[in-house]
């Protein structure tokens, strides 16, 4: 068996077709805004969305970072659960580029309530803390192990930002992974957030990218911070190509990704050294040991059958499926689990 890579779904390959949309791309200059493949899935995913205007972005942390600067100013703060991609894994990006700080929230498997946002705005008159202006949302959860959001407690977040001026954005970087499980419309959530960023290079298996969509009140100097970040990029509609590929080809087979996590939690929760697994809607398992001083074994067995996870410290053991994980690759695996003797 050739080797299994379950760390994420950011090591997939270009299938075939995608790398035929690449090699025939019409490509330009987009620092001139020159280069058709470029603008047509930006223009692609703000019509899927119900947006102004879309930006590609070369990576969805600046995407992200690029859309807390242009809802901030410096010294103020935003509000997001303690396991948000935005505090944990964009290199402390947030305080870097804009100065401004995070109230981190205890929610659930990563996702935060209304009323914890109402409960945890600091009072904008009161000048000895920081103003909050923002809110972000991520879905699905990275830590939280592919957790989705409850579209009404997002429209009840939306209400409570409204209620007292807080923009709202959203790291969708596994955004049509929960459209697909729940079924959901795009331009439902262009309708709640004011800036949703979708990355490509995940479950949607393009070799790079991300794209930030927003209305035009906050998206005409999302260029202009994208520059300051050193975004800026030329014949780059190669890979714009192998995301509107990856769009008309590669959304709903997520449903396949998903439905595999979801097998593997139910062997994972039928295994006597297994502690306790996350519960899994998309494409990602969380799970512990029993024994954590067993993790490094645990990951060498899985080495010697040349099968590659996650750990992600305290405890938490990560499994991603990805369109690179066949249903081969996918029976093998759940043997090996069931084999596994520590």
């Amino acid at each position: 068996m050739k080797e299994i890579d379950l760390r994420s779904d950011t090591v997939t390959r270009p299938t075939k077709g995608m790398l035929q949309a690449m090699m025939t791309a019409q490509v330009g200059d987009d620092v001139y805004k020159e280069d058709p493949s470029v603008n047509e899935l930006e223009q692609k995913l703000a019509d899927m969305f119900g947006m102004d205007e879309a930006l590609f972005f070369p990576t969805g942390s600046m995407a992200n970072q690029a859309a807390i600067k242009l809802h901030t100013q410096p010294a103020e703060q935003l509000i997001c659960d303690k396991w948000a991609h935005v505090y944990n894994y964009e290199g402390g990006g947030v305080s870097f580029n804009s100065g401004v700080s995070c109230k981190l929230l205890d929610g659930d498997r990563g996702m935060i309530t209304a009323e914890m946002v109402k409960e945890n705005i600091n009072p904008p008159d009161f000048y000895h803390s920081p103003l909050t202006s923002l809110v972000c949302l991520e879905n699905t959860t990275n830590k939280g192990g592919g957790a989705c959001y409850d579209i009404e407690e997002i429209k009840k977040i939306r209400k409570v930002c409204d209620e007292n001026s807080l923009g709202l954005h959203l790291d969708g970087a596994r955004l049509f992974n929960a459209l697909v499980k729940k079924g959901e419309d795009p331009k439902v959530y262009g309708k709640l957030f004011d800036t949703i960023s979708v990355c490509l290079s995940k479950g949607l298996g393009t070799p790079m990218g991300s794209v930030l969509i927003g209305n035009k009140d906050l998206m005409e100097n999302a260029i202009r911070v994208r520059k300051v970040l050193g975004g800026g990029m030329r014949q780059v509609g190669f890979m714009a190509a192998a995301g509107i590929y990856a769009l008309d080809h590669q959304v709903e087979r997520l449903a396949k990704d998903n439905e595999r996590a979801t097998q593997i939690s139910e062997v994972l929760n039928q295994l006597s050294y297994v502690d306790k697994v996350e519960p899994t809607e998309t494409n990602i398992v969380i799970f512990y040991l029993k024994d954590t001083s067993k993790e490094t074994e645990f990951m060498g067995e899985l080495s010697k059958a040349n099968v590659r996870i996650s750990n992600m410290g305290q405890g938490k053991i990560r499994i991603v499926t990805h369109h690179d994980y066949t249903e081969e690759m996918h029976q093998f695996f759940l043997k090996t689990l069931k084999v596994i003797s520590l």
